[in-house]
């Protein structure tokens, strides 16, 4: 270590203790007590005060006015730092209530809802006294833009809860009021006070609003509180921000990219899936949408059947009893639908491992008869408000390709090593990476403790002795186990939560299921859960997107169509689609009448992965002329290499 320099902060201050400061790098800087994070940061350099944007103060993350009372270790955080860019959108949220209080009538006629900090921005909702539209952020901006050139300082200080409960009735805030008393009285609050304006944080803002350069509004939507329909509906301003302009431009061609790419709108092009307000958040499959589900699951559903799974299937609705002993009422009861038949309550199943239970236990087993590996696709049911469905991505029933391995206690880190070559397996076919992340014990779990370290050290072992990288996820585990998650990477770069794998001893017990041993005795199995795709629904929004809508050509709905140059070829066409359907090809003629300029323009649209035009040369001499999608030549072939060369890709990449 080295010892830098000395900083008195004022005179009369020479009574005041010096603490040494630890900086990440082993240096050590002394300072007086009570000195403020800014002032040290300005001692260590010009450059290190004039950028720094919070600190970490013994780990925990503080603004810059905050004073260290004590000897500390010391983190300046930079713009650049990855732990900045939350408080860069933290503090654009606060700019934003700040310009729509100025703009629509302050604390008389504007009340504050949630803010929040997400991983491509943040939003903040309002009650306000008349709905805003698109046409109104430009406005909302400027007024952000111009309070940031004021550029007055934020003051902070800590506040109790019984003060801040006191000052947000005062002002008339009744959400803030609501979040505070659902709050701990112990948390720790940081009233931001600039100019008019003052927020409630946790966390830290910038030290000033000018520090905010780049940032832009790009929604706002109806939102419920709480996400529940029977409360008001607030308006939701959604906006990003980032320490540079260039940083916001990359992400806005992003955002660019990815309206390009929704499922909601493909869906409706591509003829994929509907929705009907008469089932509000279930999917219907078109035609279309129809094969490419169909052939997933055939795709899967093979792999699995060569692995050693059994395919079984499970009633849509169990009696409440059942789900009592699952453990679900308990846990889960809020996100199910229920029914009464002849005077017995049922639900709707929100999971299918309680009927793989009943499976298990039908007949008698021998720890010769295992590992079981049950699998179903499964059609699942659960509730979630309104306000948070979102197409494919977010509703009320899908289809869950689950799997339920009943193993013995020595076969769990093999059967689980499967899995995950399985999963593996799978993803490359999609060209998907993925990262992984071990979920633990959750808050409401059920069962004993020496029961979920079993299961935890299990998971553990089996990621460290295949060595591979994973993010440790406390407090996120399932509430009868704990599991390895996977979150799949697209084309745009953003992760999406899949493949899961579920370890759990806690449904043998609660249903009592045993084996019986080598000794003669009864044992219980251990459960492995798994899904692959998670949701099947889910699956397909993110190929959509993934894929852009152009699917390849094992997946696409239609996969080759026929283009006569005009009526006089349509016979051929006729006989060139026979061909292909009888190879195994999902195949459409077009003998719609248009010109053949429209024809090839429509494929394109509708994102045929090949297109074949048949004319008078083609006719007489058994071709075909081939084009492939976004593909600019066409290639003259005979019609039957033509057939095998689409049959070996769709094989290929299948």
């Amino acid at each position: 270590m080295s010892q830098l320099s000395n900083l008195n902060v004022n005179s009369g201050s020479n009574d005041r203790e010096r603490i040494d400061i630890t900086f990440p790098n082993g240096d050590v800087r002394q300072v007086l007590s009570g000195t403020s994070v800014l002032d040290i940061a300005r001692s260590a350099g010009t450059s290190l005060g004039k950028n720094a944007v919070a600190a970490r103060l013994n780990g925990r993350l503080v603004d810059l006015s905050e004073s260290v009372r004590g000897h500390a270790s010391l983190e300046i955080l930079l713009p650049a730092d990855e732990d900045s860019l939350p408080i860069y959108r933290r503090s654009a949220a606060s700019l934003l209530a700040q310009a729509v209080k100025r703009l629509y009538g302050g604390n008389a006629a504007v009340r504050l809802g949630d803010s929040q900090v997400a991983k491509d921005g943040f939003y903040y909702e309002f009650e306000l006294p008349a709905a805003l539209s698109a046409d109104d952020l430009p406005a909302i901006e400027r007024e952000m833009r111009k309070i940031a050139e004021e550029n007055q300082p934020i003051r902070s200080r800590k506040i109790s809860r019984a003060e801040a409960l006191a000052l947000f009735r005062e002002r008339n805030e009744p959400y803030k009021v609501e979040r505070l008393e659902e709050s701990p009285e112990s948390l720790e609050l940081r009233i931001y006070e600039q100019g008019e304006w003052m927020d409630l944080y946790s966390e830290p803002l910038l030290p000033s609003p000018g520090r905010l350069k780049a940032f832009k509004l790009l929604s706002v939507a109806g939102a419920y509180w709480n996400g529940d329909s029977e409360r008001p509906v607030l308006q939701r301003i959604q906006g990003s921000a980032f320490p540079r302009k260039e940083q916001l431009d990359e992400h806005l061609l992003l955002l660019e990219e990815a309206k390009k790419r929704d499922h909601r709108k493909l869906g409706r092009e591509l003829k994929l899936f509907m929705f009907s307000d008469q089932a509000p958040g279930m999917p219907f499959f078109l035609p279309n949408g129809m094969s490419l589900r169909t052939e997933l699951e055939n795709f899967s559903r093979d792999i699995q059947l060569r692995s050693g799974y059994d395919e079984v299937r499970s009633p849509f609705m169990m009696n409440r009893r059942l789900w009592e002993e699952s453990g679900h009422w308990d846990h889960y009861k809020d996100n199910m639908y229920f029914s009464e038949l002849d005077d017995e309550a049922f639900a709707l199943k929100p999971m299918n491992c309680p009927g793989h239970m009943l499976m298990y236990k039908n007949e008698l087993r021998s720890y010769r008869d295992l590992p079981i590996r049950m699998m179903e696709f499964g059609q699942v049911h659960r509730h979630e408000y309104s306000g948070a469905l979102n197409g494919l991505m977010r509703v009320r029933t899908f289809c869950q390709d689950d799997a339920h391995l009943f193993v013995l206690p020595n076969q769990i880190e093999d059967e689980i090593g499967k899995v995950m070559d399985l999963i593996d397996r799978m993803y490359r076919v999609f060209g998907f990476d993925y990262r992984i992340e071990l979920s633990t014990r959750p808050e409401d779990s059920m069962g004993s403790e020496e029961l979920w370290d079993e299961a935890e050290n299990a998971l553990r072992r089996v990621l460290e002795d295949r060595g591979v990288e994973y993010v440790l996820n406390e407090g996120d585990g399932a509430f009868y186990g704990p599991k390895i998650d996977y979150h799949v990477l697209d084309a745009l770069g953003r992760s999406w939560q899949c493949g899961t794998i579920q370890l759990d001893f806690q449904m043998p017990e609660k249903f009592d299921l045993w084996y019986v041993g080598e000794d003669g005795g009864k044992h219980r199995p251990v459960v492995i859960h798994r899904a692959i795709y998670g949701s099947i629904d889910r699956f397909i929004g993110i190929l959509i997107e993934h894929y852009a809508g152009a699917f390849p050509l094992w997946l696409a709905p239609v996969q080759v169509r026929v283009l006569p140059v005009s009526a006089h070829y349509d016979d051929y066409a006729f006989e060139v689609r026979k061909m292909l359907r009888d190879a195994g090809l999902r195949v459409e003629a077009d003998v719609s009448g248009n010109k053949l300029g429209y024809k090839m323009r429509a494929a394109q649209q509708d994102k045929v992965p090949y297109v074949l035009v048949v004319g008078e040369k083609e006719r007489e001499s058994g071709s075909v002329n081939v084009r492939r999608y976004n593909g600019g030549e066409q290639v003259m072939m005979s019609l039957d290499a033509a057939i095998e060369a689409l049959k070996e890709e769709k094989r290929v990449n299948s």
